[in-house]
């Protein structure tokens, strides 16, 4: 039977649902991650304190328990970092803690183990973007197929499509964090998409990016990201009252915020916009005045996001460049309809002006007119 191993430093809910299916079919072998808290163990008294509440969000179905491998070490490193604000250590890169390596740490790990679990009847590792190189050259020396996931579009296409952002909207530049890669960290993601031997993206513009790979890829597979539980008692109450608009996610002009923004201000006040996301940096001073006019919630826990969705009209979600965009499929389950553009999951799962609006990406204009 297959035998697959699985990795992923911070986990999320995508990489939860693989799970699941994994473990429900017998096919999971080791699962592998910085920090798993499961209920009644020490880490998850320790999550009830405060300044380790962050943690709590790695709580995983105790089923999983057996099957998890951990490495806390640099990740906690970087959660107490950020928590007393030494933000050298978490410098993108070069930090003693950043999130590269944090993955690399576990890649190497991973990498690490696999020549013993191999003689185990191991057959594939499953790894993410940045988490996969030299466990993808490990198990191509151990003869392990490799299963890759590409959480977003192709970074060359990224590149290529965002350039102009910078030149249209030079003040909001510093909220572009792809663009701080360096040449090492690129060379990397080509050469795990190389070693892959089968592709997992979760849209067809994921897909459709990969085009630009320089080389042949190996088969590419789109499986879209799931729904929510659906509720099925939305009551809606327009009335005479400003169109309650929403935005979720991280506050870069990657997605399209500063469009929203400006697309929004001609509207009020008959629009009211809510925005909850963190800003990826203190610097961008369009972004700090925006966020200002309008109602900012930095971060709040997933059920109250949902709530927040059935509380209000409408989702924005104008992003420039998407691998999917699960706020979409989170809004639309909580009876929330959407305004996306092209460049998200959106075309694949919403007919336009009947389930939802698709707009031209980077389109004020059209944005505006569809609100």
């Amino acid at each position: 039977m297959l035998k697959i191993i699985i990795s992923h430093p911070t986990s999320n809910q995508n990489n939860r649902a693989v799970l699941k299916g994994l473990l429900d079919a017998g096919l999971l072998h080791k699962f592998y991650t910085a920090i798993g808290i499961f209920s009644g163990d020490f880490l998850n008294r320790l999550s009830n304190l405060k300044p380790l509440k962050e943690i709590s969000r790695r709580r995983f179905d105790l089923n999983l328990k057996p099957f998890t491998v951990m490495a806390p070490v640099m990740e906690v490193g970087r959660l107490m970092s950020s928590k007393l604000g030494l933000k050298f250590l978490t410098m993108h890169e070069s930090g003693l803690f950043s999130v590269d390596a944090v993955y690399r740490n576990l890649d190497k790990k991973v990498a690490a183990s696999l020549k013993k679990t191999s003689k185990q009847g191991l057959n594939a590792i499953y790894a993410y973007e940045d988490g996969a190189y030299y466990s993808f050259k490990a198990a191509k020396e151990n003869h392990i197929e490799c299963l890759y996931d590409l959480p977003i579009g192709y970074w060359k296409t990224a590149r290529e499509l965002l350039k102009n952002e910078i030149v249209v909207w030079p003040e909001w530049e510093a909220t572009l964090q792809g663009f701080k890669d360096s040449e090492a960290k690129l060379k990397r993601k080509d050469d795990e998409l190389a070693l892959a031997d089968r592709i997992f993206v979760a849209s067809s513009f994921t897909a459709k990016t990969l085009e630009d790979f320089p080389e042949k890829l190996a088969p590419i597979t789109v499986i879209p990201y799931g729904f929510p539980e659906v509720i099925k008692n939305r009551v809606y109450n327009i009335g005479d009252r400003p169109l309650k608009l929403l935005f979720v996610g991280g506050l870069s002009q990657r997605k399209g915020i500063a469009n929203m923004f400006k697309a929004i201000a001609s509207l009020t006040p008959h629009v009211e916009l809510t925005v909850i996301g963190r800003k990826p940096t203190n610097d961008c001073e369009p972004l700090n005045q925006a966020l200002a006019r309008h109602n900012w919630i930095p971060s709040v826990p997933h059920d109250d996001v949902l709530k927040h969705m059935q509380e209000h009209d409408v989702l924005l979600f104008p992003s420039l460049f998407e691998g999917f965009g699960l706020v979409i499929t989170e809004a639309m389950s909580q009876g929330t309809p959407v305004i996306t553009t092209d460049r998200t999951a959106g075309p694949d799962i919403i007919e336009h002006d009947v389930n939802g609006w698709l707009v031209e990406a980077g389109s004020t204009k059209a944005l505006q007119q569809c609100i």
